[in-house]
């Protein structure tokens, strides 16, 4: 039943929504006029039959009033025949009065007419009581009226007390019949009313079927028409053999939809001309772009923002951004998002790290879409960029002038304490004394400048400048090197020799910052290398597969030292600026410089620095370099491509190191 109503409700709904303003408009009218000329007229009708009733009441009331006063006697006496025939005179005479019932004192009834009704007939047999109303009182003086409805029509009912020189008899009870030419009256009217009502409605209906007919109809075709124009259907035309204002206007929308197909016909070529160039345009942005509407669905993503977001390959066009987004930008997106899409908040910048799909750095911009008069938002633009390189290279920068700054503080500050204690107790120092502290002002001001230009070295190297390439022949740097230590080993009584293959091919790179590698490193093996120990530089011939340069022959060139060693955890940070190994042995001292300048020097070689080292045995250093191809021009190179290359030297591993046989440099 319920589903029957509700079904029955939606047909109603639709056949409602069918009709046009206009029709529902004047059914609303014709029904409010049908209901208040309904209301009038059954105002009226009650009206009529509130005054008939009351009038029926006093009537009653007086008819009553007038019998109780002729009967009574009668009842007083006992006179039942005489009551009888009054009783049945009066009724004969009168149309008013419908029965007429007489009760004792106790409401037992002992007369009643007509006496063809069978309770009235069985009235003096059968011992009927009369049920009185149950606000009457014995006592009351005057009657008690009352009206209802039976099958035959109202009735009103009067009881009337029965007295007798102050003596309570009984009650009367009589039966008074509405006026009928009141009753024919409502019935009139009551008909009037509903031809009334009827009339309207079908006038109405008559009125709905002709509008639909010469006006629904049409607009219907109109408003099918003009969806269809809105919808970019452009060929859409209204075929009705209309005149009049209707006729105009449906030729003016055909017209309309003519011109609309030939612009459009005109400037689609245009128009995605531009829209091509647009999307191009996006796409070779090297921040991320992305626009969203204020639904936070997605309008259009570049491909960098779904490299940045690991998007590749998935259709986003109208889905959810916060759902796609990695949930660190997510979290913080959210929110702002929102207030931009209210207008609450316009170009915010966030900073954001990423752990998925790739660990980075971005920060993310964003940026409202207004209408032209800048009143409403129509989307946001969120423009992404890619920012890890950056912070580290800022954290870099940060955590070089702090190691900078506390490299140089020691030896300043060694410098200083000395030369105020000369300059304030130089006269009661010894000339020992004297020479000692000027001694270690000197020692200091030689680590500073070392430090100074290890730091200058290092950021020539780390910046753009260009360097010359050409041909080198390898046998020279190291002799140089060689010569330069020569003395210092000799006084440290350490061996050192070198190794060379002959007739290597000549090399391409640097000669100066190939021997500035030869230096940092012979340096590093000698200061770490006690007496006795032995230090030799290799260098021969090898052939290497599957270069990333193309190349197949190398020349590989090998430090080794049976020095101290590096413990394992340590070789991890061995090229990291300012880490040395003293730090951990506390026996000497140095920069921490020279193995990230080294590494810098081999990498714009286009090759990558090695180490292999056991500590007790000793540590070989070792890098590939590319040989020089015949009558090869000079180049300037400025940028570093390292080689990847891990593999350990031939015929060296952590156990065995190369063994060191002396020979004069």
């Amino acid at each position: 039943m319920i589903r029957l109503l509700r079904e029955l409700r939606d047909l109603v709904l639709r056949w409602w929504g069918d009709f046009t303003l206009q029709t529902r408009l004047m059914a609303g009218a014709t029904l409010v006029v049908s209901l208040l000329m309904s209301g009038l007229t059954f105002w009226a009708v009650n009206t009529i039959q509130a005054d008939a009733r009351l009038n029926d009441t006093r009537f009653g009331r007086d008819l009553g009033l007038l019998l109780a006063a002729n009967v009574a006697p009668m009842v007083y006496a006992g006179d039942r025949s005489e009551l009888a025939r009054f009783s049945y005179s009066f009724y004969q005479s009168t149309s008013s009065v419908r029965y007429m019932l007489y009760a004792d004192e106790d409401g037992a009834i002992f007369f009643g007419i007509p006496y063809s009704e069978a309770a009235v007939q069985n009235s003096l047999t059968l011992r009927r009581r009369m049920q009185l109303p149950e606000d009457y009182a014995k006592s009351a003086d005057l009657p008690f009226v009352r009206q209802h409805l039976t099958p035959a029509g109202e009735v009103t009912d009067v009881f009337v007390p029965i007295s007798y020189d102050g003596k309570y008899l009984g009650v009367m009870a009589l039966g008074i019949n509405p006026n009928p030419t009141v009753v024919a009256s409502s019935h009139l009217t009551r008909d009037v009313t509903v031809a009334v009502f009827v009339s309207i409605w079908v006038m109405v209906i008559l009125g709905a079927v002709f509008n639909a007919l010469t006006i629904t109809q049409p607009i219907k075709e109109l408003l099918t028409g003009v969806r269809n124009i809105a919808s970019g259907n452009f060929r859409q035309r209204v075929d009705l053999p209309l005149g009049g204002e209707l006729g105009e206007l449906i030729f003016s929308f055909n017209e309309m939809a003519e011109r609309l197909e030939r612009y459009e016909a005109q400037n689609v070529e245009e128009l995605t001309a531009e829209k091509a160039k647009l999307e191009t345009l996006v796409s070779t942005i090297a921040d991320g772009a992305i626009l969203i509407d204020t639904n936070m669905a997605i309008v259009l993503v570049n491909p960098t923002a779904r490299r940045i977001f690991g998007w590749e390959g998935r259709d986003l066009l109208g889905s959810s951004a916060l759902q796609n987004f990695p949930n660190a930008v997510r979290v913080q997106l959210t929110r702002p998002l929102f207030m931009a899409a209210a207008g609450n908040s316009e170009g915010m910048e966030f900073r954001i790290a990423l752990t998925e799909p790739t660990n980075r750095t971005i920060r993310v911009l964003l940026n409202t879409v207004r209408d032209q008069a800048r009143e409403s938002v129509k989307g946001i633009a969120i423009t992404v960029q890619d920012i890890t390189r950056e912070v580290a290279l800022n954290e870099a920068k940060s955590q070089f002038i702090s190691n900078v700054s506390h490299e140089l503080r020691t030896p300043l500050f060694n410098i200083k304490s000395f030369i105020e204690t000369l300059h304030e107790y130089g006269e009661e120092l010894s000339d020992a004394e004297r020479r000692e502290f000027l001694e270690t002002a000197n020692h200091e001001t030689d680590r500073l400048t070392r430090l100074v230009n290890d730091v200058l070295d290092l950021s020539r190297l780390e910046s753009n400048r260009r360097y010359r390439f050409d041909s080198v022949d390898m046998t020279q740097p190291i002799e140089q090197t060689l010569r330069t230590y020569q003395l210092n080993a000799r006084d440290k009584k350490i061996t050192l020799s070198h190794h060379i293959e002959p007739d290597l091919p000549l090399l391409r790179g640097n000669y100066d910052l190939l021997l500035q590698v030869f230096v940092n490193l012979v340096g590093n093996a000698l200061k770490f290398t006690e007496a006795g120990g032995h230090v030799a530089i290799w260098a021969y011939r090898l052939h290497h597969q599957g270069h990333v340069d193309g190349a197949d022959e190398y020349v590989r060139v090998e430090v080794a030292d049976t020095g101290m060693g590096i413990a394992q955890e340590d070789q991890d940070a061995i090229f990291d600026r300012f880490f040395r190994v003293e730090n951990r042995v506390h026996t000497l001292e140095g920069t921490g410089l020279g193995l990230s300048i080294v590494k810098n020097i081999i990498e714009k070689h286009s090759s990558q620095v090695h180490l292999i080292s056991e500590v007790g045995v000793g540590t070989t250093f070792w890098f590939d370099l590319v040989v020089s191809p015949p009558d090869s021009e000079p180049s300037l190179v400025m940028v570093s491509s390292p080689l990847g290359n891990d593999a350990a030297p031939e015929g060296i591993d952590a156990a065995t190191l190369y063994p060191v046989m002396p020979s004069e440099a």
